[in-house]
């Protein structure tokens, strides 16, 4: 069987079905990831990160994803319950993106210094998605 079978043909009669609606707990997952990615990005993009680096499962290689079309497959994911897939970038450089736990950790960071710099700031220990 090849990666092609299992698609309908235009005799067949029959779609592709539709995945299942995700769940309100996943649904408040994806917007979570969606607000944290805005975050990322806006500390990261000025010193030069493109975007996230994510291990892909299917095919056990790395895939080098920019701001922007992060942010559309999350959105795809809220809307369609699934994502497309897109054509990755020619030739990354892996220095310009960064994991998600990476980025999450920088926010961290740079939260935990700003609360330091506040007047009568001390560290409580919060994660960014705690927020």
């Amino acid at each position: 069987m090849g990666p092609f079978d299992d698609l309908p043909g235009p005799d067949s009669g029959s779609t592709p079905s539709d995945p299942p609606p995700l769940t309100m707990e996943e649904r408040a997952g994806v917007l979570d990831d969606l607000a944290e990615l805005e975050v990322f990005r806006t500390l990261l993009e000025p010193t030069g990160i493109k975007g996230i680096v994510v291990d892909c499962p299917d095919c056990d290689e790395e895939h080098h994803v920019d701001w922007a079309l992060m942010q559309a497959n999350l959105r795809q994911l809220l809307e369609e319950g699934q994502t497309g897939r897109h054509e990755p970038p020619f030739d990354p450089d892996p220095d310009d993106y960064v994991s998600w736990d990476y980025a999450s950790g920088y926010a961290d960071g740079v939260a935990a210094m700003a609360e330091r710099e506040e007047p009568g700031g001390g560290s409580t220990g919060r994660h960014a998605r705690d927020d």
